[in-house]
């Protein structure tokens, strides 16, 4: 892999990640930087359900240049900014290698199309990886389209979570896979070390050709797909100004997480306040909040209640699955939030 320090005579090379709704995209990046050589410098283009911007502050303390594209699909909504955003990296970073995050219904041909097309501004597809989650796959394979796209084209499907399912399970998973694509390699992630750059970096592919016309690539089921197979809630609470301590408990807030149903609700990401159950009274702690299918992490921000820097947020939250709805009383009274504080969109599932 040539680093940053030679001279660059030739295209930034693009890894595009696709994979459904916590499938642990964004771990398997962040766990790629200490496994590449010194000085070889990456960039992520993340793109994102909602307007919360988790992964930057999750990348803060690493060496990796984040952008998050929001409030839409790199594959249609957003198509047409991926261009501009991909030429930014480029100017600002002088990379060797782009990554771009797509969101978790996000289907890879029109991505790679675009791509493709910004040869002469110095870009080149080098592999599309689809990840799947292998306790989770069977589940949401029926419920989404673009999820069965994403294991079809692509040139690595990363089998994640495998050692968290027993053989058989994992033997179910992968004949599932091999009905709809049966030649592409199969790799299984090496836990929280995820996969060897080795593997994933210089596949040079050949999948969306330009050969093909742009319009033969879009599939009409993949028209705002993101409105048609996700439901989403997002919730902001403000917090009382200088207000040193969050209603709030780890502990209970733990629970809620806990209580969520692991089938309709996908993903919850976001930031919240917590104070910690045996000293109320010390001032609230920042976290970050990554729940997937019933497992989570809060992760600490080194950041003070009363910064100037920060906003007057309590909670701010985006919620993504299938029939919300259901489950809109449930979160109101474990988050202790009023309609005023939430925003709910119902995905059209016909």
């Amino acid at each position: 892999m040539q680093t940053s320090s030679q001279i660059q005579t030739s295209s930034v090379p693009v890894t595009v990640f696709t994979g459904f709704l916590g499938s642990g995209k964004t771990t398997i990046i962040l766990s790629l930087l200490p496994r590449v050589p010194k000085g070889y410098k990456l960039c992520l283009l993340k793109n994102e359900f909602g307007d919360i911007k988790v992964d930057s502050s999750l990348a803060q303390s690493s060496d990796l240049a984040v952008q998050e594209m929001l409030n839409g699909c790199l594959c249609c909504v957003l198509v047409g900014q991926m261009k501009l955003a991909l030429i930014e990296l480029k100017d600002k970073y002088n990379p060797d290698r782009i990554i771009i995050e797509t969101s978790g219904s996000a289907f890879p041909a029109p991505i790679a199309w675009q791509i493709r097309e910004m040869k002469n501004e110095g870009f080149t597809l080098d592999s599309i990886i689809t990840v799947v989650d292998c306790i989770n796959f069977r589940g949401y394979e029926d419920t989404s389209y673009t999820a069965k796209m994403q294991a079809q084209y692509t040139d690595i499907i990363l089998l994640n979570k495998h050692e968290l399912v027993s053989e058989h399970e994992l033997d179910t998973v992968i004949d599932h896979i091999n009905e709809l694509n049966t030649d592409t390699p199969k790799i299984k992630c090496e836990g929280k070390n995820g996969v060897s750059p080795d593997l994933i970096f210089g596949i040079d592919t050949k999948l969306f050709d330009l050969a093909a016309k742009f319009s033969e690539l879009i599939d009409p089921k993949i028209s705002n797909h993101h409105q048609n197979e996700i439901d989403l809630i997002q919730i902001i609470m403000s917090r009382q100004p200088y207000s040193l301590i969050s209603p709030f408990t780890k502990k209970n807030f733990e629970a809620f997480l806990e209580s969520l149903s692991n089938n309709d609700i996908y993903r919850l990401k976001g930031f919240i306040w917590l104070t910690q159950e045996h000293n109320k009274e010390e001032a609230s702690q920042l976290y970050i909040v990554n729940h997937a299918f019933g497992r989570y992490t809060l992760t600490p921000i080194q950041r003070s209640l009363n910064s100037c820097d920060d906003e007057p947020i309590l909670i701010k939250i985006t919620i993504m699955g299938m029939d919300l709805k259901m489950h809109l009383q449930q979160i109101k009274a474990g988050l202790c939030i009023n309609d005023e504080q939430i925003t709910l969109h119902l995905a059209d599932h016909n």
